[in-house]
């Protein structure tokens, strides 16, 4: 992603401002920043580590959440270290490859998350309509597959957003008021018209979001048709609990990302530091909360966490039963 072919009058670096408006309080706003990316590290890594070494968490649900754990560590630290830099050492300064290319993995996450979220409610489905041929339809080698098409995709949609970027001329202004560069913020500092990288942007929000969001819908009607005709209420009960985790991660991101793009696309009459700080809730939150979440709703995977964190604790344990 270095290699994206600049022109000379592109070769000056921009400026990342950080929170417009808030440029004193910087200091005080790494705090929050800081505390929830270590928080999110850890959750994350902690839920690789033991999905990784307990042999009974081998299934295609623990190899979803892998996926799923390594985009919250891919979004986070594509932006956060950067951000931290400008609060604590006030180090705006990004060149224009280093822009883009931080540009290119935010939003190449983003779509390769939502491609994971579709897997998971999938996923959900076939263990409820189709219990008895979960085994034989999700195996770990095609959960693995579907992962790599959806890796394939988010590359091949977001790659011309910097593409098409590289190639045009900005403004002699190059302060991006923003604490990392996505796409709105600075495709408005091209010099002239840009109505291409506009219409691009829309159109894979509109494909990815939305597309994405109504396979997952049609997932859940098939769950909830299937979900009336259980006359069991333990079944009921069971159903319920198999998707409230992935209902939970579902709407912390969607609802995030949603908020953060309606705020950069149609709230011009709001502050730049609303703007800003709606854009980092989807960067900060999802990425602590979805390892939360699961390890909370899945008695497995929280039995084998308590597991690990009994015996770092206490040398001499053996075991540990989560209750």
């Amino acid at each position: 992603m270095a290699a994206f072919n600049l022109t000379p009058s592109n070769t000056s670096p921009f400026i990342l401002m950080g929170i417009p408006g808030l440029e004193a309080a910087h200091i005080w706003i790494s705090i929050p920043f800081s505390m929830f990316y270590i928080i999110s590290l850890f959750a994350n890594f902690m839920l690789l580590f033991v999905v990784g070494k307990e042999q009974t968490l081998h299934k295609p649900k623990y190899l979803l959440l892998c996926m799923l754990a390594l985009t919250d560590i891919g979004m986070s630290t594509s932006v956060i270290p950067k951000a931290l830099y400008l609060f604590w050492f006030n180090l705006k300064g990004i060149t224009v490859g280093g822009c883009l290319t931080q540009m290119f993995f935010v939003h190449m996450v983003t779509v390769m998350q939502s491609a994971i979220l579709v897997i998971m409610a999938f996923d959900r489905y076939v263990a409820i309509c189709n219990p008895l041929r979960y085994s034989t339809i999700l195996t770990n080698a095609r959960i693995a597959k579907l992962g790599l098409v959806g890796l394939i995709r988010a590359v091949l949609f977001i790659l011309p957003l910097p593409l098409l970027l590289s190639r045009q001329p900005f403004c002699a202004n190059h302060i991006i008021p923003h604490t990392y560069c996505e796409h709105m913020a600075v495709t408005k500092m091209l010099h002239g018209n840009f109505t291409v990288n506009r219409t691009y942007g829309l159109v894979i929000a509109f494909v990815v979001i939305w597309l994405d969001l109504m396979l997952i819908v049609l997932s859940y009607g098939l769950i909830i048709r299937a979900f009336l005709r259980i006359s069991s209420k333990k079944a009921h009960q069971k159903a319920l609990s198999t998707c409230t985790a992935h209902i939970c991660v579902m709407l912390m991101s969607y609802m995030t990302c949603l908020l953060s793009y309606l705020t950069q696309r149609f709230g011009q009459g709001l502050a730049s530091n609303v703007h800003v700080t709606f854009a980092n809730f989807y960067l900060l939150f999802p990425p602590i909360l979805n390892p939360i979440v699961y390890g909370i709703k899945t008695k497995e995977l929280r039995d084998k966490v308590g597991k690990y964190i009994c015996r770092s604790l206490l040398p001499g344990a053996t075991d540990f039963k989560a209750v």
